[in-house]
């Protein structure tokens, strides 16, 4: 037997009609209850019209009366185009593909304003490029990056304001140009390339060569001062030794004549006569004679007996010849 033959369902169709009703009730209470996170934001609409904005928080709807399901982030956000040919203004194709960096400023604006925003900023970037490159040459775009990025995102921004968007920032990510302008661009590269490496290499062996003459130069000054150094050391001690050995000289001779002067001096405190006196005085002579000075100064005292001497000399030298 089926045990459902012995349940009678009529004493439990209230109950399980109350759980029904309570189960749906509940889940719409759950729906009409609405959390927007952070960077969010979520457009209200009351049978079809805009009613109002949800910014961060919780929120309550009416059920089967307002509905709020476009959701909106409010985070800068980053498309990358595909790159779009171009012509120059000396009539050069090029290919340039775009980055452009946006932020939703006014969701109700971006909900109703246009109804594929992404696809129109491409198209209106599209257009904005090629009405600036159109401007300038080939030469000027390929150096104007800056000037191109901030002509683009001024005319940009002005054009998606209606739309609730705020342009930040545009950039030129890749300027494509033809296979033959590349290949010369190419060729001016490596030219210029050999050109700074020809004259780095001449600097370079001036450098060396300057450096090389320097040094020479600095190795003759410093040999020159010291031959003059020694020219002068050896000039000094050739004067020295002079000096030394003329003061040994007269060192010498007046040892010698002081020794003379003390015997003659002690012959007069012995009391010797003149004639004693006079004839040390020629022996003492005699001995400054034998010397090497070229100048001998003889006291008037004993002139006389000078000449008696040489007399007595040259009359020996007679006799002895005979």
């Amino acid at each position: 037997m089926i045990i459902a033959d012995y349940i009678n369902f009529s004493d439990y169709g209230p109950i399980v009609i109350g759980i029904i009703v309570g189960v749906i009730v509940l889940a719409i209470i759950v729906s009409c209850i609405k959390v927007v996170p952070q960077a969010q934001a979520r457009i209200l609409e009351r049978l079809g019209a805009y009613r109002q904005t949800w910014s961060v928080g919780i929120h309550f709807k009416i059920p089967f009366i307002d509905k709020a399901d476009k959701r909106i982030s409010l985070k800068e956000q980053v498309v990358d185009f595909a790159p779009q040919p171009v012509i120059t203004k000396d009539n050069v194709t090029m290919r340039i593909d775009t980055v452009i960096y946006f932020q939703i400023t006014d969701p109700k604006l971006y909900a109703y304003g246009v109804e594929n925003p992404i696809m129109a900023i491409e198209n209106l970037t599209a257009t904005t490029l090629r009405n600036i490159i159109g401007e300038l040459e080939l030469d000027q775009t390929l150096t104007s990056r800056e000037i191109i990025n901030t002509k683009m995102r001024v005319s940009l921004d002005q054009a998606t304001d209606p739309w609730g968007i705020k342009v930040n920032r545009v950039e030129l990510k890749n300027i494509i140009p033809p296979a033959e302008i590349q290949n010369a661009m190419e060729r001016q590269m490596k030219a210029e390339r050999e050109r700074r490496e020809a004259v780095t290499r001449a600097e370079g062996e001036k450098k060396a060569s300057i450096t090389v003459a320097e040094g020479k130069k600095q190795s003759a000054i410093l040999e020159a001062e010291a031959e003059k150094e020694a020219a002068i050391l050896r000039a000094e001690a050739k004067k020295e030794a002079t000096i030394r050995e003329a003061e040994g000289q007269a060192q010498a001779i007046r040892a010698v004549q002081e020794a003379n002067a003390d015997g003659i001096r002690l012959i007069k405190e012995a009391g010797a006569d003149s004639s004693v006196i006079t004839l040390k005085s020629l022996e003492a002579f005699a001995k400054a004679a034998d010397g090497k000075a070229t100048k001998i100064i003889i006291p008037s005292e004993i002139q006389g007996v000078a000449g008696l001497t040489k007399s007595i000399i040259e009359v020996a030298k007679e006799d002895g010849k005979q």
